[in-house]
């Protein structure tokens, strides 16, 4: 045999082999819970999901289930792309907490501090059909109740058709001429607004737009090179179709994201904080485990572990369970129970959710893309995922 002969026949086996480096990176398998959620796609429940489960350490499981297009029969794929909407406030959250690590911020400071537009913000005393009586809210409404929904802000403002509508100074003078539904500090309102205003201080606060400040001090140095509010031409060919329930058999129907203006590419659609963002299972997965470490990861610190403990904390009092922009597991029972370190996570409004489970260790993510299931089924479809990864690495 020939010199030629020989080399082409070692390069030949050497390319076929997987390389070290390549059989460690593939992402791990969990059966268990493939089988736990294909039944929902057989009964046409379901179109697809994708599930990840991690610890503090690595991603632990990594799975796909069913489509990502229903209709074309294209299989779902670990790396596609997911409208996440409200799992953005957790994030947008963690923005705002490194200003207050740095000092630059204070949770207590009133909004106006930051935002002059919010100075002499009135509070709709009394409403009814053609009047409005206004008067001065208690106390002006402040960073603090802005992330925890208890500020009064309403979930949007009368001008905001969609959540990508205007630019977030836009955004928030329509929020500054809104008068607040109730006084500060007494009732939980999921607010939409008050986290968009969280946005925007960060903003101003940073001197750089806030999406530059999310993507050069978060995503990018995390290594989450997925998330983002406007997708490319790459990414949108990943993006999972959308379904709803529809007609009186309640069949799996695909649809749009109703809450956002197409093309979804366009930048001149505004930033939403409180739920623009698209993202993947394994970018949620990466900032779930830096908040579970502390708000450290891979040597770096993002956040100080008192800052990660306020936010995902309960914030709420005894109004609700909720923290600094992350739900939390349960709320306060009296004005002296001291706010609990407890799992925490947020869903989206299109049935994503990620979870943070402390006593486990255990992180999960669920990726999907439905304004609501179908059928009878609909509510056991994520609980079936979560009891499958807590039996397979809760011990």
């Amino acid at each position: 045999m020939s010199v030629c002969r020989v080399l082409l026949v070692v390069a030949t086996f050497c390319f076929c082999l997987p390389s070290p480096a390549s059989s460690q990176t593939a992402p791990p398998s969990t059966p268990a819970i493939v089988a736990a959620l294909q039944p929902f796609v057989e009964n046409h429940t379901l179109a697809g999901a994708v599930t990840l489960v991690a610890n503090k350490d690595k991603v632990l499981s990594i799975d796909t289930v069913g489509f990502m297009d229903v209709g074309a029969q294209k299989a779902m794929r670990i790396d596609c792309l997911f409208w996440i909407a409200s799992m953005s406030k957790p994030m947008t959250a963690t923005g705002l907490m490194m200003l207050v690590d740095e000092g630059r911020v204070s949770l207590d400071d009133p909004v106006e501090k930051y935002l002059p537009e919010f100075q002499g913000q009135m509070l709709a005393a009394e409403k009814g059909p053609d009047r409005m009586l206004l008067k001065k809210p208690a106390h002006a409404i402040t960073v603090r109740e802005v992330l925890s929904h208890t500020s009064g802000l309403p979930f949007m403002s009368r001008v905001e058709h969609k959540i990508d509508s205007y630019t977030l100074s836009e955004a928030a003078i329509g929020y500054a001429l809104t008068p607040l539904n109730s006084q500060p500090g007494t009732k939980y309102d999921y607010s939409n607004a008050g986290i968009n205003t969280a946005g925007r201080i960060i903003e101003v606060v940073s001197g750089m737009p806030y999406e530059q400040f999310m993507d050069k001090r978060l995503f990018k140095p995390l290594g989450m090179t997925d998330t983002t509010f406007w997708p490319s031409t790459e990414q949108l060919a990943r993006l999972a179709k959308s379904y709803c329930p529809k007609g009186s058999e309640q069949a799996l129907a695909e649809t749009t994201i109703g809450q956002l203006t197409y093309p979804l590419e366009n930048r001149k659609r505004g930033p939403s904080p409180a739920g623009g963002l698209f993202s993947t299972a394994s970018d949620v997965g990466l900032f779930c485990r830096m908040i579970l470490n502390g708000g450290t990861y891979q040597g770096k610190r993002y956040l100080s572990k008192a800052a990660v403990q306020q936010m995902t904390s309960t914030q709420a009092g005894t109004l609700a369970n909720y923290g600094l922009g992350w739900s939390t597991s349960r709320k306060l029972q009296g004005p002296n129970d001291p706010a609990p370190v407890a799992p925490c996570g947020h869903g989206g409004a299109y049935s994503t959710n990620m979870w943070i489970d402390t006593t486990r260790g255990l992180i999960t993510v669920y990726m999907v893309q439905h304004a609501g299931y179908p059928g009878k089924d609909g509510p056991r479809v994520q609980p079936a995922f979560q009891q499958a990864a807590e039996k397979a690495f809760g011990k």
